[in-house]
């Protein structure tokens, strides 16, 4: 239970008082009302006694009264009715609420922390006034009148006439049998008389003399002078006089004027919300007024007219006060303690007497309880026997009569003897009534018995409260048994057993005195030594609901309050459901609006595992109060809607129009739009794209400050900055709403709310800026600045997520904030028959959205701080230029290596010219706009449908024609593929409205698959110092496969003739293509035509093609394979570094059309092809990094190093092959031609190349290395490098005949051509003396011996060629093998290295004939 004012001593002592009635006459009441009191409520603050009261028991034993208190009321022959107390409790409860400042009990069980009302006012006086307006009855005497004062006045004519007159009529109302209330004690009353002495309007002499006369009429001890009223009127405010009246006043008179709020707790009218009552207790006026005379009429009701203040006691000072403290002390010590004494001193001798027991109760108590005890029988064993009525003279009555005396005077050990003894005969007479009245005072006093000689008899009281309800019916005395038993367990801390009490007492006769225990039961529950915190909440729950049904509504919404702390966030949906509801509905009818929608909106806005219906009633009651709410209300500002739920975060900004679609074969490029989801990789390659060609507009520096351009804001991209939209463009906001109902949701008027401060960029920095506009009051009302999007209607279905997109067309210059979104909820009407109309209610939600975490600095890391998120603020700039870009007759798939001519229409759809035309890509190979010199004929897409792509010239089949080209012309410089094409506009911009068509020619992809191609557009305005912009588009292309190209380099054994080494270039090789169509005709590919193999290098060139002159049909079908051999020559040496840049483009036609592959777009795709070492350059690099660090460490290596450099380059090959094609394909019954050129790259001598690429195998795991790698050996050229110097060929007859009979020895001279293939000076040994030795040899060949000097040593330049003429000797005739000699070269700069045998040449035989 809740904390008390006072002790459970204390309180049950006060419970139970002597009482005291009053017969005042008129002038005597007259005298008391100059102070607005009566003269019961005169006495009643000092009712208490300061000091120790004494008397002796009938063992003459001395029983000390301490703090005893008095009851003094008036004589009232009309008891309060049952409805009139239920009136009177209701109103006390209502009238004492909890007020502002009232100290909260915070207790802490596990994860709660609940902040509890200490003390419970309400129930304090609802118990008060319960005990105080209980009936007197005849089974007990605790509140029958002990006394009777007489009151008159001084100024009374005859004052001894009207004493006398009072005291008959206190002998009328008591004997005469007229009345049956009150009832009086005993039958002698004490009767004490009191002069009642105006001090400021009376005679004091006079007074003192009638006195006199009264104390020798009536004795000393029977009468008092009571002088009061010293002040003739009431005291200003400064002399305002302390007012002790009060707190009693309200307590019995007022219950403290009851509130218009209170009042319409009971007096409400009737509304939708309203609760259903199952009792209507209305609530009449107030019926406690103490009543001082037999004439005053219990009849008057209703409350106070007037709720101002009245004061109390003016006329009296703090010596009246003293005099009243005074005159009740000496009638409690002179009058009414020695009356209760003498009549206990009757009652024990009459008792002995009568039983003819022994002189003292005491002893004769021994031999009852000693004796045999009559059994106890069980309440359900006893008849009723509730209706017996005893004689007022019978002994039980007398030993009830004494007990009660004895408790009143806290003479608890003779109470509790003489209840005891009581009991057991009420129970043997089976007076149920009496017995369970004995029992419940027999419990108190045993434990209001000072130093606990025996415990608490709790099973005495169980047994009167089951006596009291179950026997009796009489619910009144088993809640007042209940009352008592519930303080005494709590102060025993024994809180579940009052808890399991105060549960047994609740029931549906009084749904009050339920919720009263129902919530002190919650109280003993939290305050157990382990709080049982759900129970606590339960029952709060139940207390709630009755308070309720009683009409005490703010009682009922505490209640329910303080259990929803219980409730809150744990889980328990459907009863925190029921709560908010609840506290809801109850704050309405309490004019509580906002309490209210506040609980309905945790409704709401929780995931509710409600049904539908129930969900729709919630919501209906949520738009009903809003709505009544808002009516009532003064306030513009709109108030947030808890529905649908608003993900702030999700909130996504696009700056631009609506991407167009396409048109007929015309394809929009895709940009960027609201329906494609947030990709990173993809934003961090555009980001990219974007630095790059920024990078090249600038001349190959990005700006300090260079941001890439975003134009859709969402929660993962860069919101730091304040974004920037244009003058005229749209900004279009997508908001996502959730319904978390099972219900739909109908929206209305759903637009955007926004501030918008003007600004002209144009004037210089520093302005002052315009004043800040918004459209709060009308959406649409400053359209002129800003046109805003209304969406009328807007439904979203049950538990569905939907997004809304609202637009703003800015139409001035300045900075803008969205701060929220607008719009009217409602109800979706449901097709039931219904005329109905929906509720809408108007609202807003806020778009609040929190920035990212910043962690950049150590105190940023250490707290949670977010920056700024911008991307709902944005700058309005002035106009700038807008580009559309669409693509014409762009495919969709193409064949690997397939050239497409495409083309782009450029439209400037705003009002400022564009210049600055750029675009970048991902895949700058996949297309080309073609080099500055290239025609642009056809014009238009019709007039190139059926042209080929390349530019053609009639040429049968001949030596390769060939031309020099510089990169230049293309966009490359140096060896980087170009990733940015500037586009070539005429006049060098695009004006407003203007359009512009050039063609675009693509190629395939060498890799099959589907290919996602980037372009990125970037465009500037004419104007200085503007912002450029971007377009996007992707583009995807699925390639098929088409052909495979392999080439072979192999170094020729034919060295050029005399005279021929300038022409030629003084080297050649032989180039081996082979082709196989991969094709599987998926794409309709019937066959693949080779038309012309081209090549492109700076250093060597493709000549003639050596294939038989037959073998020229180059056709392949499905899976059939080709080979072409070529014989290439080094390119001519020209003269000056641009030269040395340029390539050398060869054409080798294999029919009588030849392809110009130097041109458009032949050329364009060679120098945008993708580098044939790129997948090795990893290894090039870490080479290169490797060679630099040995040449570091070791030093002398740095001739061995050079050495293998120029080794190597004997082997390299920097000749490109192109492959130009021709495929015929069905397709819709038609044969079309497709053109296509493949690519391949050689490198190295023997080297295979391959135009498709080679899968990548998966790089193996490399394991940590912890410590530093030893340093690679020194490199060094391998022997096959090194017998690669020297070219060798012998040029001798093939036959040669000799008369052997005539000369036996035959000379013939053979010349030895020595080519040196390198870029060095070497020098050559020449070894003629090596001869043939292997059997199988000498079996073939015969032998013959070299004449003249056998060994040479000559020095050769780089590629130069140098003749010796040598003399081969036979002896016979025969075949014989002239490859003999055997030839070493090594570096001239490396001193240390030997030298090494270089290849021979194939055999080389000659047949010598006789003749």
């Amino acid at each position: 239970m809740a904390q008390c004012a006072q002790s459970v001593q204390e309180f049950v002592q006060d419970s139970f008082v002597p009482t005291v009635a009053v017969l005042c006459s008129a002038d005597a009441e007259r005298v008391t009302r100059r102070n607005n009191l009566s003269f019961p409520e005169l006495l009643r603050p000092f009712c208490r006694l300061t000091s120790e009261g004494h008397l002796r028991d009938p063992n003459n034993l001395v029983v000390v009264v301490k703090g005893l208190r008095i009851s003094v009321t008036g004589v009232n022959t009309q008891p309060l009715q049952p409805g009139e107390v239920r009136k009177l409790l209701s109103q006390a409860v209502s009238g004492c609420q909890p007020p502002e400042g009232l100290p909260a009990n915070v207790v802490t069980a596990g994860d709660y922390d609940l902040n509890i009302s200490a003390t419970t006012p309400w129930f304090e006086a609802y118990r008060e006034n319960f005990l105080q307006s209980m009936p007197a009855s005849d089974h007990e005497f605790l509140n029958h009148y002990l006394a009777c004062m007489l009151v008159v006045s001084s100024r009374e004519a005859a004052p001894t006439e009207q004493f006398q007159r009072l005291s008959q009529e206190q002998h009328r109302v008591q004997h005469s049998g007229e009345y049956t209330h009150p009832k009086w004690f005993i039958p002698n009353t004490l009767k004490y008389y009191v002069l009642l002495h105006d001090i400021s309007d009376g005679d004091e002499q006079r007074a003192d003399s009638v006195y006199e006369d009264m104390k020798q009429r009536y004795g000393t001890q029977c009468c008092y002078l009571l002088k009061i009223n010293s002040r003739a009127a009431a005291a200003g405010p400064a002399e305002q006089m302390p007012d002790p009246w009060s707190q009693y006043l309200q307590k019995s008179r007022a219950q403290s004027p009851v509130s218009p709020a209170v009042l319409s707790d009971a007096l409400s009218e009737s509304h939708p919300l309203e609760l259903d009552q199952t009792s209507n207790l209305g609530y009449p006026g107030n019926p406690s007024v103490a009543v001082n005379s037999i004439d005053t009429s219990r009849k008057q009701g209703g409350l106070p007219a007037s709720s101002t203040p009245v004061a109390h006691g003016a006329c009296l000072t703090l010596n009246d006060h003293d005099r009243i403290r005074q005159f009740i002390q000496e009638f409690t010590f002179r009058g009414l303690l020695p009356h209760i004494e003498k009549n206990i001193r009757q009652l024990n001798d009459q008792l002995v007497s009568r039983k003819g027991l022994s002189r003292s109760l005491f002893s004769a108590t021994k031999k009852w309880f000693g004796g045999g005890k009559v059994p106890e029988k069980s309440i359900a064993e006893l008849k009723n026997t509730a209706g017996l009525l005893y004689p007022p003279e019978a002994p039980e009555l007398q030993i009830r009569k004494m007990a009660d005396l004895c408790f009143l005077v806290q003479h608890y050990e003779l109470a509790y003897s003489c209840y005891h003894t009581a009991k057991k005969d009420f129970l043997s007479d089976q007076a149920m009534l009496y017995a369970a009245g004995a029992l419940e005072m027999a419990a108190m006093s045993a434990f209001l018995q000072s130093g606990a000689p025996r415990p608490y008899p709790a099973h005495y009281m169980e047994t009167a409260i089951q006596t009291y309800r179950d026997v009796c019916k009489n619910m009144v005395l088993a809640e007042r048994c209940a009352l008592f038993s519930a303080e005494v367990l709590k102060s025993q801390v024994k809180y579940s057993e009052a808890a399991a009490l105060l549960i047994k007492m609740t029931s549906e006769d009084s749904d009050l005195r339920s919720a009263l225990l129902l919530e002190q039961a919650a109280h003993c529950f939290i305050n157990m030594r382990s709080p049982m915190v759900r129970k606590f909440a339960f029952h709060m729950i139940l207390s709630g609901h009755r308070f309720s049904k009683a009409g005490q509504k703010r009682h009922a919404l505490r209640c329910y309050c303080q259990a929803m702390q219980v409730y809150k966030g744990k889980g328990w949906t459907l009863a925190e459901d029921h709560i908010n509801f609840t506290i809801g509905r109850q704050s309405f009818t309490l004019r509580q609006p906002e309490n209210a929608i506040a609980a309905f909106r945790h409704i709401l806005i929780n995931d509710s595992k409600q049904v539908a219906t129930q969900q729709s009633a919630f919501l209906r009651e949520y738009l009903y109060v809003y709505k009544s709410v808002s009516q009532s209300s003064s306030d513009v500002t709109l108030p947030q809607l808890p529905l649908p739920c608003l993900h702030s975060a999700q909130t996504r900004v696009f700056f631009g129009h609506e991407r167009r679609l396409a048109e007929g074969e015309k394809q929009a490029a895709t940009h960027v739009w609201l329906d494609q989801e947030y990709d990173g990789e993809q934003a961090q390659l555009w980001a990219e794209l974007e630095e790059q060609v920024v990078g090249v507009a600038n001349k190959g520096s990005v700006p300090i400050g260079f941001q890439p351009t975003q134009y859709c804001l969402s929660c993962h991209t860069d919101n730091l900055r304040y974004p920037l939209a244009v003058v005229e463009e749209p900004i279009i906001v997508e908001v996502v709403f959730r319904n978390p109902l099972k219900v739909p949701l109908a929206l209305a008027e759903l637009s955007l709310l926004w501030k918008f401060t003007p600004k002209d960029f144009s004037r210089p920095p520093g302005g002052v800026p315009g004043e800040a506009l918004s459209n709060e009051k009308e959406v649409t009302a400053l359209n002129d600045i800003i046109s805003t999007e209304v969406i009328p209607e807007f439904t979203i279905g049950p538990e569905e997520t939907k997004v809304a997109r609202l637009q703003l067309l800015p139409h001035k210059t300045g900075e803008l904030q969205v701060l929220s979104v607008l719009y009217s909820l409602g109800t979706v009407e449901e097709d039931n028959g219904t005329t109905s109309r929906p509720t809408f209610v108007r609202g807003r939600q806020d778009l609040e959205i929190q920035g990212p975490r910043l962690n950049t600095t150590k105190e940023e890391k250490t707290s949670v701080r977010h920056g700024p998120d911008h991307r709902l603020d944005p700058v309005i700039t002035p106009p700038m230029p807008l580009l559309e870009v669409f693509f014409i007759n762009f495919p969709t798939g193409l064949l690997c290596g397939e050239i497409r001519k495409a083309w782009v229409e450029f439209v400037n759809v705003s009002a400022v010219p564009l210049t600055g035309l750029r675009v970048a890509s991902t895949h700058p190979e996949f297309f080309t706009f073609g080099c500055a010199a290239s025609d642009l004929t056809p014009v238009t897409p019709t007039a190139s449908e059926h042209c080929s792509a390349y530019k053609t010239m009639a040429t049968p089949p001949s030596v390769a024609a060939t031309m020099l080209v510089s990169p230049a012309m293309f966009g490359v410089s140096g060896d980087d593929r170009p990733t940015v094409a500037e586009i070539p506009l005429v006049g060098g911009g695009l004006g407003p409205g203007e359009a512009l068509q050039i063609p675009l020619w693509l190629r395939g992809p060498d890799r099959e698959g589907v290919h996602e191609i980037n372009f990125l557009f970037y465009y500037e305005s004419v104007e200085k110092n503007a912002n450029h912009r971007v377009l996007r588009h992707k583009a995807f292309i699925c390639a098929s496969r088409s052909l495979s190209v392999r080439a072979t380099a192999c170094h020729s054994n034919t060295l050029p003739r005399r005279g021929g080494a300038e022409e030629e270039g003084g080297s050649s090789m032989l180039v081996f293509v082979d082709v196989e169509n991969i094709n599987t005709s998926e794409a309709g590919v019937r066959e693949f035509h080779i038309v012309q193999v081209s090549s492109s290098s700076r250093q060597w060139r493709l000549h003639t093609c050596i294939n038989p002159t037959g073998d020229r049909d180059s056709r392949l079908a499905s899976r059939e394979r080709g080979k072409l051999c070529f014989r290439a020559t080094r390119c001519r040496t020209q003269e000056g570094e641009t030269h040395a840049r340029k390539y050398t483009f060869a054409d080798l036609n294999l029919g009588n059309e030849q392809i110009v592959s130097s041109t458009t777009p032949c050329a364009d795709f060679f120098f945008r092809r993708g580098s044939p070492s790129e997948a090795q350059k990893g290894g090039v690099s870490v080479g290169g990094a490797n060679h630099t660090r040995r040449q570091s460490l070791t030093p002398a290596g740095g001739a061995d190093d050079g050495v293998t450099g120029v080794v190597q380059k004997c082997s390299e090959v920097e000749l490109n092959i192109i492959v130009l094609w021709k495929a015929y394909v069905v397709e819709d019954n038609k044969q079309l031609i497709l053109e296509g050129q493949l690519h391949v790259a050689l490198q190295t001598v023997g080297k295979e190349a391959c135009s498709v690429p080679q899968k990548e195998e998966a790089q193996e795991m490399v394991l940590l290395k912890f410590k530093p790698d030893q340093p690679p050996p020194v490199s060094r050229p391998t022997l096959e490098q090194l017998s690669r110097l020297i070219k060798t060929c012998l040029h001798y007859p093939e036959s040669y005949d000799h008369p052997f009979p005539q000369k036996s020895l035959c000379m013939v001279p053979v010349t030895l051509t020595l080519s040196n293939c390198s870029l060095a000076q070497v020098d050559v040994i020449i070894d003629l003396r090596h001869k043939t030795t292997s059997p199988e040899s000498l079996e073939v060949h015969g032998t013959f011996t070299w004449l003249g000097q056998t060994q040479y040593k000559l020095q050769l330049r780089p590629h130069e060629v140098q003749r010796l003429v040598l003399k081969a000797c036979f002896f016979q005739a025969g075949v014989y093998n002239l490859g003999t000699p055997r030839v070493f070269a090594k570096m001239a700069q490396a001193g240390t290295m030997c030298e090494t045998s270089q290849q021979s040449s194939m055999p080389a035989l000659i047949v010598i004939n006789s003749v």
